[in-house]
């Protein structure tokens, strides 16, 4: 299991919500603020990229940058994201799209700082999903959910809002009391849900 880093505030908070930053026009901004409202942390993402390069910093100075998240592969159907902490080089783990079965359903291998499989990461229903992707007006009506159980067990929750203009997720770590999920990489897991639920 991976060690949840606590020397950050951060990454120490139960509760988080992603949101996205409204009419940009060269790529996607996500702030993600705190339970009580406050800024954690900031990415912007560049469009027309070939291969996935997420900075993740501590506020939109981009002063500080925290962590990063790179693809492995550019041309690669199950996309594996890996997520590295900036201040250390260490890398936190990785997050693997599961292919041609995500197209019916988002489904993510986690796995942690060795490449060892950790959990998964699934949206909330086969058929909640299938209506979503095929009826357009039910992705506003049925917003998507997801949760990412480590050894069977559900250690957070991600829960669209709904919101036909700005992208919102609330992020849930509440149920993980004994920190088995590195927040680091339960954060990274939700901004990449954000950037790519931004395209389809």
């Amino acid at each position: 299991m991976v060690e949840a880093s606590s020397d950050s505030e951060q990454f120490a908070q139960p509760h988080y919500v992603v949101r996205s930053k409204l009419l940009r026009l060269f790529g996607g901004a996500f702030h993600v603020y705190t339970g009580n409202g406050e800024l954690a942390l900031y990415t912007d993402q560049k469009r027309f990229r070939l291969k996935e390069d997420l900075r993740i910093y501590a506020d939109e100075s981009k002063a500080e940058e925290l962590l990063r998240i790179n693809t492995q592969s550019i041309f690669d159907i199950s996309g594996a994201y890996d997520v590295t902490d900036s201040r250390t080089g260490e890398r936190v783990g990785t997050l693997q799209r599961r292919g041609l079965a995500s197209f019916m359903r988002d489904q993510w291998d986690v796995l942690d700082a060795e490449g060892n499989p950790l959990g998964e990461l699934k949206e909330d229903s086969m058929v909640k999903a299938l209506v979503r992707r095929f009826i357009e007006a039910a992705a506003f009506l049925m917003p998507q959910r997801y949760h990412l159980e480590v050894g069977g067990r559900t250690v957070a929750t991600f829960q669209q809002r709904f919101n036909p203009i700005i992208f919102k997720l609330d992020v849930d770590f509440s149920a993980d009391e004994e920190r088995v999920l590195d927040r680091r990489l339960g954060l990274a897991a939700a901004i990449l849900l954000n950037a790519i639920e931004g395209r389809q």
